[in-house]
């Protein structure tokens, strides 16, 4: 197994998610074109890791690029975008791509973005071998965003969580999952989880999404997600965790009233859009009781937090709505 990137928490800290002490990982001009690197997904891959990341350049145009990296903290991105093969369509339009997420299923690694296709909707693609990829039918109509599979069938089926949007800054949002049994038809759409009622959980009371791919254990599928507040100074993005039935992940079992992280220093408070913590990756290692989390800061760079798998479940069933 792939040893995950890891620090220690800080001995003075009571934080159940702490901040890797070299943040960002990722700056913003990492590749030449680049004006800003954020919201991007990483996995285990041969023996060490490849991820699909969000560079917008200097036209603020947005795309997916390949990177790899040994350790998950130090990365080498290819300076030219993901150019797609038809998959199992000839239709792989694509205005703009971002927010991209990677899990591994039975046999290749499948790539789920925002996709522009007459507004944002959710792109499907896959790899064998983070060289060549194939594009997939979009999964839904416009308006849609974070959309997220599940790293295995469920009852026999493929299953995305995903946010149904508008065409804009979304000042609303809640999360639901779809079910395909070929990766190209979706359909059983069920609502998973809403945004809050402000008295109940201020920080997750605009919208919310899911984040990384959930991770299947003892208790059910862990879900990170991210929770906006719309304040008087614009949105504010936050981290939280929520519990999901294994069989019926449409069924929440536990969700965070407080968030596990929000921004709080500099690299998340200041850059192209103020207040973001936007988690979209997770690696974890259950023997060890270890998570990784990448995060996009700020929407400007990549970052990376740490915790106990054991401490997160705990904190959520004990902290729950």
């Amino acid at each position: 197994m792939n040893t995950i990137p890891w620090q220690d928490k800080p001995e003075k800290s009571n934080e159940v998610i702490w901040r890797y002490s070299e943040n960002p990982i990722i700056k913003r001009d990492q590749i030449p074109t680049s004006n800003s690197i954020f919201n991007s997904a990483v996995v285990p891959f041969k023996d060490g890791f490849a991820g699909v990341f969000r560079c917008d350049n200097k036209a603020v145009q947005m795309n997916i690029f390949v990177g790899f990296s040994k350790n998950g903290i130090d990365w080498d991105i290819n300076h030219e975008p993901i150019k797609m093969q038809a998959g199992n369509t000839e239709m792989i339009d694509s205005d703009y791509k971002y927010d991209p997420r990677v899990v591994f299923i039975e046999d290749r690694y499948w790539i789920t973005w925002c996709n522009g296709y007459h507004g944002p909707t959710i792109g499907i693609a896959y790899t064998f071998d983070f060289v060549e990829f194939f594009q997939c039918e979009n999964a839904f109509l416009p308006f849609n965003r974070n959309g997220v599979l599940f790293p295995k069938k469920i009852n026999g089926k493929y299953a995305m969580l995903s946010r149904p949007s508008d065409n804009g800054h979304t000042p609303f949002g809640d999360i639901y999952i779809s079910y395909s049994p070929d990766m190209k038809f979706w359909g059983e759409h069920r609502c998973v989880m809403k945004a809050t009622a402000f008295e109940d959980s201020a920080w997750q009371c605009t919208k919310i999404g899911a984040g990384p791919i959930p991770i299947l254990t003892d208790e059910g599928w862990l879900m990170l997600y991210h929770g906006v507040i719309n304040t008087c100074n614009g949105f504010r993005y936050a981290m939280g965790a929520a519990i999901l039935d294994e069989h019926q992940p449409d069924k929440v079992k536990y969700r965070t009233q407080p968030y596990l992280l929000g921004p709080q220093v500099n690299y998340e408070q200041v850059g192209d859009v103020a207040n973001v913590v936007f988690p979209c990756a997770a690696l974890h290692d259950m023997k060890e009781d270890k998570l990784a989390v990448y995060y996009g800061a700020a929407d400007t760079v990549v970052a990376l937090a740490f915790g106990k798998l054991s401490e997160v479940i705990q904190y959520t069933k004990e902290n729950s709505l």
